[in-house]
């Protein structure tokens, strides 16, 4: 496995689902290949945009298996491997790392509230030392709104010291910039990446790696131009730009409002399926969602040729 970390703009790509709800495989490939095509540094497959956690570790260990026969790089690959008991996330972390990925991200264990940091220590303590390997890169899931368990300052220090080499990013899903700006002055070195388009530029001009981002599922292109950019007066326009659409997507449920998003421009109602419990955008809503969005300037145009 590469060595390099991952930087610049990752996508937690949607998963697109069959009539039976099962993921489709081929659709998840020829996505995935249009993505890093159209500019994505890396793909946190997986992740929460995924529904990953309304899929078994089975199924998310074959998809990545198709994923790779498909011909889709390893090493463009950061797998959501957390769960909330340590003997999944070995499990998937170590299916991840044996096929040669990039890194894994890794939520905390999220269904018991109020665990202490040595717990969540401890947890992944277990995880690591189980695993074994010199090549597992974990980035850290720190997303409070969802888990309602998060990654102290002074916890991901611990990690960071008992791991070096092996804890090496954190996704901040936070939404709270003073939180991502904290950790990029307390740990430099460590790559940090915003978990919104909305502080990417303030991320990367403050030291940080980059994004993983929802909405890049629909706009990566566009939101690549500023990590292009940073350091130019240019970028400016973009962040406004990549901003504007972010909060408009942000006014509907996310998942839904991405996945309608790709049916339309595509043709496809395939893509707007989600897995219970969460439920569709509705067609209103939908078409306000894409109406709201080209008055902005924003197009799909011919990207889903390949796709569907």
């Amino acid at each position: 496995m590469t060595s390099n970390r991952f930087r610049g703009v990752l996508v937690p790509v949607v998963t697109p689902f069959d009539a039976d709800l099962q993921a489709d495989h081929a659709r998840f490939s020829r996505f995935c290949r249009y993505l890093l095509d159209e500019g994505a540094d890396g793909l946190a497959i997986f992740g929460t945009t995924s529904e990953s956690n309304s899929m078994s570790g089975d199924e998310r260990m074959a998809l990545l298996d198709r994923l790779l026969g498909a011909g889709i790089p390893a090493d463009k690959l950061m797998p959501g491997c957390g769960a909330t008991s340590f003997t999944e996330a070995v499990r998937l972390t170590r299916h991840a790392i044996e096929h040669g990925c990039g890194g894994v991200l890794m939520l905390p264990p999220f269904y018991y509230k109020g665990v202490s940091d040595d717990g969540l220590f401890a947890f992944f303590s277990e995880t690591i030392q189980r695993i074994g390997s010199d090549d597992l890169k974990i980035y850290l899931y720190h997303i409070p709104p969802v888990a309602q368990v998060a990654f102290s300052h002074d916890l991901i220090e611990r990690l960071i010291s008992s791991y070096p080499g092996t804890v090496v990013g954190i996704k901040d899903s936070s939404g709270d910039w003073s939180n991502t700006k904290a950790l990029l002055d307390r740990f430099p070195g460590f790559d940090v990446f915003a978990g919104s388009e909305v502080f990417l530029l303030d991320t990367l001009r403050a030291g940080g790696a980059g994004c993983i981002t929802a909405t890049g599922s629909v706009h990566v292109r566009q939101i690549r131009k500023i990590y292009e950019t940073w350091q130019t007066a240019e970028a400016d326009e973009f962040q406004a730009f990549a901003t504007a659409v972010r909060k408009t997507i942000q006014d509907y449920p996310v998942i839904p409002a991405v996945k309608s998003l790709i049916a339309h421009y595509n043709d496809d109602p395939v893509w707007s399926r989600v897995r219970p419990p969460l439920d569709e955008l509705d067609s209103e809503r939908s078409a306000l969602l894409v109406s709201r969005l080209e008055k902005l300037g924003f197009r799909l145009s011919a990207m889903m040729e390949s796709v569907g």
